[in-house]
């Protein structure tokens, strides 16, 4: 995968998460667990794409 690609997915995570948090009301506790849960899925990406959990490469979500 291009290193542009993968940047250009994090920037629009980013953007979305920031929307989130910003425009659509929500409770605070509920805003904090959506943001710890987006973390730590491009996180799981991430080391994904670049081969750190080669095991990984069977589940497709």
């Amino acid at each position: 995968m291009p290193l542009l690609t993968i940047l250009i997915v994090l920037i629009v995570a980013g953007i979305l998460l920031w929307l989130v948090n910003n425009y659509i009301p929500m409770d605070h506790k509920i805003k904090n667990i959506f943001n710890v849960v987006v973390v730590i899925v491009v996180i799981v990406w991430l080391l994904k794409v670049f081969g750190i959990f080669s095991f990984l490469k069977d589940i497709h979500v």
